[in-house]
C-alpha cells in the first residue's frame, strides 16, 4: 500500500472512531432554581466534547458543557449529568433514563445526530470525493425522513413517562460552515452547503417531534450565526488531526455563548 493511501486509511479509522457523537415555569433567576431537580441527557454536544476540562470518563463530560454551566450558575437541588459522547437514541433509552423520576423538574437533551450518521458523513466528506460526500449526505437526509422520527418518539415518550412533570428542552445542532467564508482549503462550497442543509433538515425533524410531545425546542443555529467554521470567529472545531475527537464539536465558547444561552432562553 502506498504511503499516501496508508495515511488516508489510518486517518479514516481515527476520524470515524472519534467523531461518533462522540416542570413548566422554571425561572431563570438563581433564587428560583434552588428547588429544581435537573437531569442532562444526550450525546457529545451535551456532554461537552470539544470544550475541554473533561471528567475522565469515556463519556467525556465537560465542566464547560452547557448543563454543567447552568447547574453551576443556578445551584439546583440536584443535578445529574448523564449525557455521553457517542450516544444514540437507543443509548439514551437503554442507559440514561434511570436518572429520571417523578421529582425531576428539568430535562435537557440533544440526540439524533449520531443516529443519522454524523461521524460517517464527516469522515466521507473529509477524505473522499465531492460526489461521494454529497451521496452520503443524501443518505443521511433519507434516514432522517424515514427512521429517525420513530426513534425520537421512543426517547421522548420514555422521558415523559419517567418524568411526567418535567420541563423538557430539546437542543438542536448548529450549521457547521459559514458559506463564502475565510476557509481557503478543505471541503468545496457545494459540500459545505450540503452539510449545512442536512443540519437544517435534522433540526426541522427534531423540532417537530419535540413539539408533538409538548417539549421545547432550543434552536441553536441563530446563536452560532457568525461563529461557524470559516467565519474567523468559530465556536466549532474544524477537523483537527492533533486532537481528532474534538473535530466538528463546539468549543467552550460555543457551549457558553451558544448552547447555554439558548437553554436559558428556553427556560
Amino acid at each position: 500500500m502506498k504511503m499516501s493511501r496508508l495515511v488516508a486509511f489510518s486517518s479514516s479509522l481515527l476520524l470515524g472512531a472519534a467523531l461518533a457523537l462522540t416542570g413548566a415555569g422554571i425561572a431563570n433567576a438563581d433564587s428560583s432554581a434552588a428547588a429544581v431537580d435537573y437531569v442532562a441527557l444526550g450525546d457529545s454536544y451535551s456532554s461537552g466534547v470539544g470544550a475541554g476540562s473533561y471528567d475522565g470518563s469515556s463519556c467525556k463530560r465537560s465542566s464547560r458543557a452547557y448543563p454543567a454551566l447552568w447547574a453551576a450558575a443556578n445551584s439546583p437541588s440536584s443535578f445529574d449529568f448523564a449525557a455521553c459522547s457517542g450516544a444514540r437514541t437507543g443509548d439514551v433509552t437503554g442507559s440514561q433514563l434511570g436518572r429520571l423520576n417523578a421529582s425531576t423538574d428539568l430535562v435537557s437533551i440533544s440526540i439524533g445526530g449520531n443516529d443519522a450518521g454524523f461521524a460517517d458523513v464527516m469522515t466521507t466528506c473529509v477524505l473522499q470525493s465531492e460526489a461521494t460526500c454529497l451521496n452520503r449526505v443524501a443518505t443521511a437526509r433519507s434516514y432522517v425522513d424515514s427512521t429517525l422520527p420513530g426513534r425520537l418518539d421512543s426517547v421522548y415518550s420514555a422521558i415523559r413517562s419517567k418524568a411526567p412533570s418535567a420541563q423538557v428542552v430539546v437542543l438542536g445542532y448548529p450549521r457547521f460552515y459559514q458559506l463564502g467564508g475565510g476557509c481557503l482549503a478543505g471541503l468545496s462550497e457545494k459540500e459545505r452547503s450540503a452539510i449545512n442543509g442536512a443540519s437544517d433538515h435534522l433540526n426541522t425533524a427534531t423540532a417537530k417531534r419535540a413539539a408533538d410531545h409538548g417539549f421545547t425546542f432550543g434552536d441553536v443555529r441563530q446563536a452560532f450565526t457568525g461563529h461557524e467554521i470559516c467565519s474567523g470567529s468559530a465556536w466549532l472545531h474544524s477537523v483537527n488531526w492533533l486532537n481528532i475527537g474534538e473535530s466538528y464539536h463546539p468549543t467552550a465558547a460555543g457551549q457558553s455563548g451558544g448552547y447555554l444561552s439558548v437553554l436559558k432562553s428556553a427556560l
